[in-house]
């Protein structure tokens, strides 16, 4: 049993990919556990499309937040029963958020699956496909896409807004596609080392998921949260909270409202001895290093990922 603090962090839409986890799932049964349990609530095999695809299919928003899910929760399920400790606080980039409200025990993980099935289908929705768009921008300042933002909304008449302030330097602008190609003009005068469009079609994040989290905030409302066990950094406002009702609130808002990961990050590491990303991908780890190059940082994204964070603590 580990006898120091460590943070666990969820990673979001965006780190999903054909055969991921299939190492993890050579050695260890709780990842087709885990996936049978989703595939149960969704109707449809799951762990099949992760594994065979095709990447169009696995792409799509309804598919790829239960599959994201499911992925974290299968790491995190493996870390507890290796390490059998619990992590001092939590946070999930955007839909990881739910894989640490599962891991806090405020959601049962059959009800989250079924929670981020239906908030990707309504995001999918609110917006129709190629009139929303986002956008990776590296090496401005926040005020300096900020501004680039607020120019470009109104040359054109139409929203665009900075929605993840992943690390200093990196931000993801999303809205509608005229303006965030707009922006990205702007921001490449301004001297960005990169300005380039997402493939996605989702603004996520943006004003445009308003529609989505109104009718979010509905289905949230059908659903029981319990008080969590351990603290979870909310994207949203960058606090935890106890009470169901602002934990709901957290969650709607969080849907048309920016991802806040760098005072997310700063906030944990306060207490931290580590900072661990379950789930598929290395892009969390990168960003804590980004934002902090002291903070020790681990990706759990392989068996021997997990086995080197055990060792080296």
């Amino acid at each position: 049993m580990l006898t120091f603090n460590i943070a666990v962090v969820f990673p979001g839409q965006g780190s999903q990919s054909i055969g991921m986890l299939k190492e993890y799932a050579e050695t260890w049964q709780q990842v087709e556990e885990t996936y049978k349990q989703a595939s149960e609530v969704l109707g449809y095999d799951l762990w099949d499309i992760v594994c065979n695809g095709p990447q169009e299919k696995l792409n799509q928003t309804a598919i790829t937040q239960p599959a994201m899910l499911a992925a974290d929760v299968s790491v995190m399920r493996i870390l507890t029963e290796m390490c059998m400790t619990t992590p001092y606080a939590l946070a999930g980039h955007s839909l990881g958020e739910y894989a640490a409200l599962v891991g806090a025990n405020v959601l049962d993980y059959q009800q989250a699956i079924k929670l981020v099935a239906e908030r990707g289908r309504l995001m999918q929705n609110a917006v129709p496909e190629g009139e929303g768009a986002m956008a990776a921008i590296i090496g401005l300042s926040d005020d300096q896409v900020l501004l680039a933002c607020t120019a470009a909304a109104a040359a054109t008449g139409k929203p665009v807004e900075a929605v993840n302030f992943n690390s200093p330097g990196q931000i993801v602008i999303a809205g509608a596609t005229e303006a965030v190609d707009n922006a990205i003009e702007l921001m490449k005068e301004e001297g960005a080392k990169r300005a380039l469009k997402l493939p996605v079609s989702v603004p996520s994040h943006s004003s445009l998921m308003k529609p989505a989290a109104d009718e979010m905030a509905k289905v949230l409302e059908t659903v029981t949260f319990n008080k969590p066990d351990v603290q979870v950094i909310h994207n949203y406002d960058a606090m935890s909270h106890d009470d169901p009702g602002a934990i709901r609130e957290a969650l709607t808002k969080q849907i048309y409202n920016p991802v806040r990961w760098v005072e997310t990050i700063k906030i944990i590491k306060e207490d931290a001895d580590a900072i661990v990303e379950c789930g598929p991908g290395r892009v969390l780890a990168g960003l804590t290093r980004r934002i902090d190059k002291e903070i020790k940082s681990f990706a759990l994204d392989t068996p021997a990922s997990m086995q080197k964070f055990l060792d080296s603590m």
